[in-house]
């Protein structure tokens, strides 16, 4: 759950009114993120009680397509478009918290701006430096200034807000009749749903998760369901306070709300609240990924350096020293929009539908008899998340759509590269042998 709140909906609250356009339709968008991100949960649960290993996708991958085949492939590509895509995600918040800082300390010239994103990625390495029971004390540390910040902001619109505000807004069915707001729902998506993903870090952790098949869907549909209604919650309270043209204005959404009703020491406060909260995120974001290319690198299919474990700890410190290096040089060299406008379409495709596709291969090849935990109504919940994601893609702009099929395209010819090189598949004519017997 920290994970999913992170500095995502402090700053995109305002994308959404200003692509929506009145409150009740960008309510509505939120709950459209949260409904994708319920029906895909059911894919990652269905996966990970069946795969609770480490690497979350990439496991999944590897193994519904062939361990010594497709899968092989597959799971590179999702392992190479981690090694940057993480890294990003970090920076995106590193940068996001300079920002919001900004309203404590005043403006950040650009160079100073850069230098605290720097040393925020610098305290989380250390953080994260210890075994991983220490981290979950920590997390639950975290995880109690996420919840007095959002109760806060929901509590502000309890006590100085006005329902009539939001109901005085555009009408919400004649609305969805008009194709222009379904044009302006999908943008307005994007911001949403990347305000929601995280749900499915707990996969990344498989191996180090007890009683999976029960633990990591619990987590995942617990996780959806509270924070989507803490999310609806707080942009009720927002717009039942704040017109949805000075939403649409503010970069600090949460501060200027406080700041109106509650003056600005209060805002001041709620403000370190949220940079607390992006913390507490990013800390829960990096902990994940760096299982990602460790797992890889056990297998043999990415560099054998990731699968190092600290001799004492036993975590893969390599990898969180690696995505952590690169991602301060992310921050030095990259500005916050062009560190996340490819994040959610870059994994579209090597990720959310590959999966989704995956996991019908595998109901195929073993039978729904053989999965540990199975969703409701199969196979709706699995096309509606193929259609939900392709939707999504379909959305973003043009340049975006480029760079996320980019990446896999790229990465398919670095994989063929190496493994011509290594003679793996398809260059290892044993295997290729023995898949056609």
């Amino acid at each position: 759950m920290i994970d999913m709140v992170g500095i995502g909906p402090f700053v995109t609250t305002a994308l959404v009114a200003a692509t929506m356009g009145s409150a009740p339709m960008a309510l509505l968008a939120w709950v459209v993120g949260m409904s994708l991100a319920l029906v895909d949960a059911s894919v990652w649960s269905e996966l990970g009680a069946k795969m609770p290993e480490a690497g979350g996708s990439y496991a999944f991958l590897r193994e519904t397509y062939g361990r010594d085949t497709w899968g092989r492939l597959m799971a590179f590509l999702f392992v190479w478009q981690t090694s940057f895509q993480a890294p990003l995600v970090v920076t995106s918040g590193a940068l996001g918290f300079a920002k919001y800082l900004g309203f404590i300390s005043g403006p950040l010239n650009p160079l100073l701006s850069k230098l605290v994103g720097v040393a925020l990625i610098l305290i989380l390495v250390a953080l994260l430096y210890r075994r991983i029971g220490d981290v979950g004390k920590i997390s639950v540390v975290l995880w109690t200034c996420v919840v007095a910040t959002l109760l806060w902001i929901i509590g502000t619109g309890i006590f100085y807000g006005h329902i009539s505000q939001i109901v005085s807004g555009q009408h919400l069915l004649g609305a969805i009749g008009n194709d222009a707001v379904w044009a302006a729902l999908g943008i307005a998506t994007i911001p949403t749903i990347y305000s929601y993903l995280g749900y499915y870090n707990v996969c990344h952790l498989g191996a180090e998760v007890q009683n999976p098949e029960r633990v990591i869907p619990r987590s995942m549909f617990v996780s959806i369901f509270g924070i989507g209604l803490l999310y609806l919650a707080m942009q009720t309270a927002i717009y039942s306070v704040l017109p949805i043209a000075d939403v649409a204005a503010s970069p600090f959404v949460v501060s200027t709300l406080i700041n109106v009703v509650q003056g600005p020491v209060a805002a001041q406060v709620v403000t370190g609240l949220v940079l607390i909260v992006a913390v507490a995120s990013l800390f829960s974001v990096l902990l994940g990924y760096t299982r990602i290319p460790y797992a890889a690198a056990k297998d043999g299919l990415f560099f054998r350096v990731f699968a190092r474990e600290h001799p004492t700890k036993h975590f893969p410190h390599i990898a969180l020293l690696a995505l952590g290096a690169l991602a301060i040089v992310f921050t030095m060299t990259l500005e916050l929009g062009d560190a996340i406008k490819a994040i959610i379409t870059m994994r579209v495709f090597t990720q959310f539908v590959a999966q989704a596709v995956g996991l019908i291969i595998l109901r195929k090849r073993q039978g729904s008899g053989a999965m540990p935990w199975r969703m409701w109504l199969y196979p709706l919940p699995v096309l509606l998340t193929i259609v939900g994601w392709i939707w999504i893609f379909s959305s973003a702009k043009p340049l975006q759509q480029q760079l996320g099929l980019a990446a896999p395209v790229i990465g398919v010819v670095v994989y063929l590269i190496l493994a011509r090189r290594q003679h793996t598949w398809p260059f290892d004519s044993s295997s290729s042998s023995s898949s056609s017997s």
